[in-house]
């Protein structure tokens, strides 16, 4: 079977490059074009033939991951069911499964056979929580069942995986060498992966191996989203030598990769200061040759937990801004707790908002919705208001608790309303040539 990367590189346009360009407003020759150079993935899967189709990449709306999974505390799969329901009703585009506790390919089988997302994980928590239970120590893992659990994870419908390759002896050498961490290491694949490699002194197998994941990855189509284990959970760890060690390491094999027909996207941080995000975008784009970048917020301050979620939406606005192309989402749990079914709404809710304000700031051509609500908010038409905004529930919601007394204005303003007053002030100026919604 060839990967959507091999099949562009020989001019096949394939069903999943029509849809990504149909849902896009590209064309279909354009999408081929960017698949073949690795700019744009394609997450598939060959088992899952009703999976929704998501393009990640150059020139396409920035999207949305949202993870779930149970841990070692809370283990129940009707809950994690419910969240990947709640994220997909919520329009997250892809869905991350990343479970350590209870029994994990059943929840993983459960959550695939529960949404049409396309589903990722990192297999290396799978593999470090089954070595602690049959030994009592993680560091006892044998890499070859590390790679039979890949191959069965993504048999069983896993069309991406974040997996830790870029952490090798020399980065782990520069984390030692620079003698410091405010924030520690954050990753757990991460830290697992590290503690193996010096409880072993060996290499870390997903790196000497690198072929062998890729070969894997290419059997099923499946994108590989290269971890960023080593990422800065502090911003004052924010571009640190051993966060840029590994990220070089990843950009490198994002291009090995591609050179073997994998789909390939890289990771990136994690916490980091506003005024650098635009600089570590600009670093990965160069060095990985515009490889599809997904990051994990980023989150530009440390001390916002229980509103991490809008701490995350502001980097993430100005990670879209600047060409990130898959955020995580991050949830008001952040840092506290295991998310509940509300806190994967409000995630989704908070990341899609930030990605749109991002897009709004890249693509001006995004910016005609925004018009249509403007002129809706002036006429005071409240029907069409309702329809274009993005969270229309939770708006008719807010107005509907407060009703005012002429349902034309809101309980804000009342009888002194700027709109309906300013209207009938300029109304042959502001209206003469112009439709509003309600008219169109």
């Amino acid at each position: 079977m060839k990967t959507q990367l091999e099949l562009a590189r020989e001019g096949v346009i394939t069903p999943q490059m029509k849809q990504v360009a149909l849902v896009e407003g590209r064309e279909e020759q354009s999408i081929m074009g960017l698949v073949a150079k690795g700019e744009i993935v394609i997450p598939v899967h060959p088992g899952r033939p009703d999976q929704k189709v998501v393009g990640i990449g150059t020139g396409l709306r920035t999207k949305v991951n949202a993870s779930i999974g149970t841990s070692s505390d809370i283990r129940d799969i009707d809950l994690e069911k419910e969240k990947a329901g709640v994220a997909e009703a919520e329009k997250a585009d892809t869905l991350m499964e990343l479970s350590t506790g209870g029994d994990l390919d059943r929840i993983r089988q459960e959550v695939l056979a529960a949404t049409r997302l396309p589903v990722g994980n990192v297999p290396l928590y799978q593999a470090f929580s089954e070595a602690t239970r049959k030994y009592h120590n993680p560091n006892k893992l044998d890499p070859e069942y590390l790679f039979e659990l890949i191959e069965r994870q993504l048999a069983d419908g896993i069309s991406f995986m974040a997996i830790h390759c870029g952490i090798n002896r020399f980065s782990i050498e520069r984390l030692r060498k620079q003698g410091y961490r405010y924030g520690g290491l954050v990753s757990k694949g991460g830290t697992f992966m590290v503690s193996w490699m010096e409880y072993n002194n060996c290499e870390n197998p997903l790196y000497e191996q690198f072929d062998r994941v890729c070969g894997l990855m290419k059997k099923y189509d499946a994108v590989l989203s290269l971890g960023n284990g080593i990422r800065a959970g502090a911003i004052h760890d924010s571009h640190d030598r051993a966060q840029m060690a590994e990220m070089i390491i990843n950009c490198e094999l994002a291009e090995l990769g591609r050179d073997m027909g994998c789909q390939m996207m890289v990771e990136g941080p994690g916490h980091v200061p506003l005024d650098e995000i635009e600089g570590n975008i600009m670093l990965e784009k160069r060095m990985s040759g515009n490889a599809p970048y997904y990051v994990l917020g980023p989150l530009p301050m440390d001390s916002g937990a229980g509103y991490d979620h809008i701490t995350a939406a502001i980097g993430a606005a100005n990670a879209a801004r600047y060409g990130a192309d898959l955020i995580c989402y991050i949830t008001p749990a952040e840092h506290l707790a295991l998310p509940d079914v509300n806190d994967v709404r409000e995630g989704v809710r908070a990341t899609r908002l930030a990605a749109r304000i991002g897009d709004i700031a890249r693509d001006p051509s995004m910016r005609e919705q925004e018009k249509r609500v403007a002129i809706a908010r002036r006429d005071t038409n409240w029907e069409a208001q309702m329809e274009l905004l993005m969270f229309p529930d939770q708006a008719g919601k807010i107005r509907g608790g407060r009703v005012p007394e002429n349902n034309k204005t809101c309980t804000m303003c009342g009888d002194f309303c700027a709109m309906e007053r300013g209207i009938s002030l300029f109304k042959d100026d502001i209206r003469g040539d112009k439709q509003s919604p309600a008219a169109g």
